[in-house]
């Protein structure tokens, strides 16, 4: 069985992106965390998205490091959550 190509998982990202859009369309910020259908979908989705772009070869990343493929997501302080209270 081959691999999948790197460049798929870019296309997913997008998929899942759109996704994302979809379901908090038209929602506030009170409505989005009131809702928790989308407000789970929308966290999956963007698991995915992320699990997705650990898939872009490093190489791939380095060569554009104005986007968020290439910037190190470890150094950044946690987002607060609906489920931490903040």
């Amino acid at each position: 069985m081959s691999e999948r190509a790197w460049h798929f998982y870019i296309n997913d990202m997008i998929d899942f992106a759109c996704k994302v859009q979809s379901y908090t369309d038209g929602l506030d910020q009170t409505g989005f965390v009131a809702s928790g259908l989308v407000y789970d979908a929308t966290l999956r989705d963007l698991e995915l998205i992320g699990e997705a772009a650990t898939r872009i070869p490093e190489t791939i990343r380095a060569t554009s490091p104005g986007n968020s493929l290439a910037y190190d997501h470890r150094h950044t302080k946690p987002a607060h959550s609906r489920l931490s209270g903040h």
